[in-house]
C-alpha cells in the first residue's frame, strides 16, 4: 500500500485516480457526516452548489430529508442544519438523508468521486477508516485534505498524519514501504508531534481560530477526539456516502 497525502482538492494529479480515496475535514464537514451516519442518518448526499442542493432535496420527501448548509463558518439561512456534528443527534437524523453544501469538504469530496473507492475520514472515525484500510490493501491510496479555500490546513493535515501512522504501526510494511510523497512524511511528524494535545493544535489552526470567533469551542473539543466513532462513510454513488457494513 502506497499512501499519499494531498493537502487540498486543488494539489491532487488530475491525470490519475487511486484505488483508494479519503477525503478529510477535521473542521467540520467529514466530522458531521461520521457522526450522521453514526447516528443513524439514511446517507449524506454532498454537493457545491446550494441551489443545486435545494433542487435535489426536494425530490425527496419533507420528513426523509436535511438540509445542512455552510459558508464561511456559519450556517445558511433558510437550512435545517449547519455544519456542526453537535446538531446531528439521532433524534433528529435517524432514517433522513442529510444533503449537505460547505465551503470546503464538499469540493474535496467531489474531486475525488471517481475513484473506485471513496471514504470520508476524520479524527473521530480514524480507527474505521485504518482498519478498512488494512483489511482491503488498496495498492494506491491519497488522502486529500479539504484546507481552507484552497489553502493548506493543520487539523486536515494531522489528521491525514493520525491514519497514516495507525497504517505504519499496526501494518507489516516500513514507514519507507507506505510512503507515497513527502507529504506522508511530514503529516505523520505533526500528528506525532501534537497527538496529546490535538484541541491545542486547533487553537493554533486557523480555521481553528476562525471557529472560536463563531463560538464554536465545543465543536472544536468534540472533532479533536480520536476513535470515538466506528462508522466509515463510503460512496454508494458519486456524491452519496452511507454507512460502510
Amino acid at each position: 500500500m502506497k499512501i499519499f497525502i494531498y493537502h487540498t482538492p486543488e494539489l491532487t494529479p488530475t491525470e490519475e485516480a487511486p484505488e483508494c480515496a479519503i477525503a478529510v475535514d477535521v473542521l467540520r464537514a467529514t466530522s458531521t457526516m461520521a457522526t450522521v451516519l453514526a447516528a443513524g442518518g439514511e446517507a449524506v448526499q454532498v454537493f457545491s452548489d446550494l441551489d443545486k442542493l435545494v433542487a435535489v432535496s426536494e425530490q425527496w420527501p419533507s420528513e426523509k430529508r436535511l438540509r445542512a448548509g455552510e459558508r464561511g463558518g456559519s450556517k445558511v439561512a433558510g437550512f435545517d442544519l449547519g455544519n456542526s456534528p453537535l446538531d446531528c443527534t439521532a433524534e433528529l437524523v435517524q432514517g433522513k438523508r442529510i444533503f449537505i453544501s460547505t465551503t470546503n469538504g464538499t469540493r474535496a469530496l467531489q474531486r475525488i468521486e471517481n475513484a473506485p473507492i471513496v471514504l470520508a475520514a476524520a479524527l473521530i472515525n480514524r480507527d474505521a477508516v485504518v482498519r478498512f484500510l488494512l483489511e482491503k490493501q488498496p495498492e494506491t491510496v491519497w488522502i486529500v485534505g479539504s484546507g481552507w479555500e484552497g489553502s493548506f490546513s493543520l487539523e486536515d493535515t494531522v489528521c491525514a498524519g493520525a491514519i497514516a501512522h495507525s497504517i505504519w504501526q499496526q501494518g507489516n510494511d516500513s514507514l519507507e514501504d507506505i510512503t507515497g510523497n513527502d507529504e506522508v512524511t511530514s503529516a505523520i511528524a505533526l500528528y506525532s508531534q501534537w497527538q496529546n494535545d490535538l484541541l491545542g493544535l486547533f487553537h493554533q489552526a486557523s480555521h481553528g481560530k476562525r471557529l472560536l470567533r463563531l463560538e464554536c469551542l465545543e465543536d472544536l473539543k468534540y472533532c479533536s477526539q480520536t476513535d470515538i466513532l466506528d462508522v466509515l462513510p463510503i460512496q454508494h454513488e458519486p456524491g452519496v456516502l452511507k454507512s460502510h457494513t
